[in-house]
């Protein structure tokens, strides 16, 4: 049952420019204002404050070129490489310390996620998107995706292109928050796959523990049928924008629409609800929830839902599968999208 005043995603079906995408790439609302300063380092990890030290040494080489900056002539930074990759598991403050390299560089600069570059390629084209990057003082990547061999060609294309001009490149990749590293992209699985660029990067590890002291054997809430439905009344009447969808409706229509739309999508959204949701056993309906739900965190969108806890919706095969570990970041985003633990902190 839906409320009549309830939205529905199913009706939303955005277009986006290559200008919207670019013009888009900035850190997420939860890391607007993020810093050096208000990182809070674990100190049972090492590591994470020395990963502060490696970035600011990094951001050192842009002060010594401002007027008037820290280092005199007798005073340079030591020469650094064009490119840093942060490599840690869930909760490290990854995404914070990414977010706060880049309010730290001076402009032009962009922040994105690995999918929203190759949509932009797809929306420009390849030879428009190096001449819309060429001049960057710092290109973002969070969350680099190295399991797609196309896009991770087309990706070291564009940043050697780039980075030859003087343009520097900081990424992360996502990992599962597993203590003995199990099954997550270390910093040589990264530069194995970029290998053309490999020389470029100096690698950064972050331990540590998720921040929200919690692991992918936690369990995403569920509420029946009719809770839902009053819920989701009741929010409608009170003004919030909730939307409404069944489960099988939401997965029908994300297979129409373009991971780089999603947020377009979502715009404007308080909460989102979906009844019946049910363990998934395609692959590639599995891989766009995931991309949805990558969205929905981002913009710190609450979900309610009804069946299947949603952190369990990926079948065996799929968590014993070469994706597993975007798998078990979804499992963990969705236990914090359905359990209230947000603000997150990657």
């Amino acid at each position: 049952m839906q409320s009549s005043t309830a939205l529905r995603l199913i009706d939303r079906s955005p277009s986006i420019t290559g200008s919207e995408i670019a013009g888009g790439l900035v850190p997420p609302p939860q890391f607007a204002h993020a810093s050096f300063e208000s990182y809070r380092p674990d100190a049972d990890y090492p590591s994470q404050a020395g990963a502060i030290e490696h970035l600011k040494e990094f951001e050192a080489v842009w002060r010594a070129q401002r007027p008037g900056g820290f280092f005199s002539r007798n005073r340079k930074p030591k020469a650094a490489l064009p490119g840093i990759y942060l490599d840690g598991g869930f909760g490290v403050g990854k995404t914070h310390l990414l977010a706060s390299l880049w309010h730290a560089a001076p402009g032009p600069k962009y922040f994105g996620t690995f999918i929203e570059y190759t949509a932009l390629v797809g929306a420009l084209g390849y030879a428009e998107t190096v001449a819309l990057l060429r001049g960057t003082q710092l290109i973002c990547i969070d969350e680099f995706e190295l399991d797609d061999p196309g896009d991770t060609m087309l990706m070291t294309r564009l940043l050697g292109e780039l980075m030859a001009t003087g343009t520097r490149v900081a990424a992360t990749s996502n990992t599962p928050p597993n203590s003995l590293g199990e099954g997550r992209f270390a910093a040589s699985d990264f530069l194995r796959e970029i290998q053309a660029l490999s020389s470029n990067f100096m690698t950064v590890r972050i331990d540590g523990l998720d921040y929200r002291r919690r692991n992918v054997e936690g369990r995403a809430t569920t509420v029946e049928d009719a809770a839902l439905a009053h819920m989701v009344g009741t929010m409608a009447e009170r003004g919030s924008a909730v939307s409404s969808d069944s489960f099988d409706e939401l997965m029908a229509h994300l297979a129409t629409v373009h991971p780089s739309k999603y947020i377009k999508m979502i715009r404007g959204i308080d909460v989102i609800s979906l009844t019946g949701a049910h363990v998934l056993h395609n692959q590639t309906d599995a891989l766009r929830l995931v991309a949805f739900i990558d969205r929905v965190y981002d913009a710190e969108i609450p979900i309610i839902a009804s069946g299947t806890p949603l952190s369990e919706v990926f079948d065996d095969d799929m968590m014993g599968g070469g994706y597993r570990k975007k798998y078990q970041r979804a499992m963990s985003r969705l236990i914090a999208l359905t359990t209230g633990e947000l603000p997150p902190h990657d």
